[in-house]
Formats: structure tokens, sequence, C-alpha cells
């Protein structure tokens, strides 16, 4: 990635930059000390050493300091809205050895969905907001994310799809329940996101992802008993009637319905 536009080489240089300055306030620092001591005792031969030593470093920190501050003119405008953060989240996280795949408008780091917030300067991992953009940053903590145990809970999350689906089915007719009908999944979502904005709040991509988990635990059956599954169907292919999820292993996999039936 041209240096121009890497947030992580312009953040190196302004980070050493701000080291350079610190360096130059630790001698402010040191000088008023001297000046402090030599005030306390009476030393005069050394006040006026001690007062222009000062002077001289702070102005010293006041051109490191500018030297920094002009040295951050990086577009973050056109770096977060224009596609170039999103791309170097990808090179970075392949350079580190962790699996990060785009879908959609968003980043795929198993188990979570990472949403760019160009706007308000952060990014979303799931629903944490996280404002520590650099990428070598990001990414290790993505990392770190992957390393705890997941969160996700399938018992809870099957007794939900459970009652959508009963729903769904009783519209069809009270005979069909318990038959093993299928249900799209789209339907189903659909459900779960009646209320004024739950579509914002719990996006495709996550149901997606929630579903896809749901199937990898493989706890299937509800406390009633019923069996779940996830019929495919000839559109699986054409996509208009399937959710897609980038699996663990970065394979994009497609989910089209589910059902529930007496073992």
């Amino acid at each position: 990635m041209d240096r121009l536009t890497s947030l992580e080489k312009s953040l190196a240089k302004t980070e050493s930059d701000a080291e350079v300055a610190l360096k130059a306030a630790g001698a402010v620092v040191s000088s008023l000390k001297k000046f402090r001591a030599a005030a306390q005792v009476g030393n005069l031969r050394d006040l006026q050493k001690a007062i222009d030593l000062s002077e001289q470093a702070i102005a010293t920190l006041r051109q490191q300091f500018a030297n920094a501050k002009e040295g951050w003119d990086f577009d973050e405008e056109l770096y977060l809205f224009g596609g170039d953060f999103l791309s170097e989240i990808l090179q970075t996280a392949k350079q580190m050895g962790v699996k990060v795949f785009e879908q959609d408008d968003r980043l795929y780091c198993y188990p979570f969905l990472i949403r760019i917030l160009p706007n308000e300067r952060s990014v979303l991992i799931d629903k944490l907001r996280e404002r520590r953009l650099r990428p070598s940053v990001l990414v290790s903590h993505l990392k770190d994310l992957q390393n705890k145990p997941i969160r996700f809970r399938p018992e809870t999350f099957l007794e939900g799809l459970f009652a959508a689906y009963r729903h769904a089915v009783a519209a069809r007719g009270k005979d069909l329940f318990g038959t093993g009908v299928v249900v799209k999944l789209r339907a189903i979502y659909e459900l779960f996101t009646l209320l004024p904005g739950q579509s914002k709040e719990y996006s495709p991509q996550e149901f997606a992802r929630d579903i896809y988990l749901l199937d990898q635990s493989h706890v299937n059956r509800t406390k009633n008993g019923q069996i779940v599954s996830f019929p495919a169907s000839t559109g699986t292919k054409s996509g208009t009637n399937t959710i897609t999820v980038i699996t663990q292993g970065g394979h994009e996999k497609k989910y089209y319905g589910i059902a529930f039936a007496n073992e």
C-alpha cells in the first residue's frame, strides 16, 4: 500500500515525532527542576543559568511539537470513506496470520462481524465500539478476541428460531406443525426484526452468522424435543432466497430454509 494512504505508516511516523517531543518535554522538566532547586536554596550563581537552560528547553519543545503537529497531515476522510482502511485491515491481517474476510459492507473475523463507522472514527465489533484504528493494533485486538470463549448461546438462539418458525407455520395451517415443513430463513429473519429499527440492531449478516454458529454447535434439539434442520433448495444457487455467511475457513456458505420436526 502506498505510504500516503497507509494509516499504519503515518501513525508510526507521528508516534516517532511524538516520542521526540516527549523527550524534549523531559528536558524541560529537568531544567525546571534545576531552576526550582536553585531558587529554593538561593544559589544565585546557578539560578540565571537554570533560567536560560529552561528557556532553551521550552523553545525546543515548542519546535518539536510543531513538527509533530505538522507531520500529521493524513487525509482521514478520503482514507475511511474511500475504502483504503478496509483494504489495509485485510492486508495487515494477512501479514499477521489472522483470517479476516470481506462480506458485503462488513469484515468478518470469526466469529465477529466488523462494521466501519467513518463518521464516528470507529469500528463496531458486533455490538462493541472500538476506537483504536491503527491496523496492527486493531488486528491484534481481533486476534485476542478470537482466543476468548465465544459468547454465543446456541440453546437460546434455537428456542428463538423455534418460536418464530412455529408462528410462521401456524399462519399456513395448524395441521402442518410437526411435519417438518420448510420455512425460508429470510422469512424467519423478518419475524425476528418486526419491531421498528430492529433490522439496524440485528443485521442480516449477524443473523446468517448466528445460523452458522448454531449449525456448527451441533445443538439441534429444542426443549420440547423438536429437531432442527437447514434444508437446501434449488434456489440456493441463485442466492435470491438465501442468506450467506463466510465460514471460519473463509468459504462462502449459503442457507435457504429451516425446519423442525419430531424425532
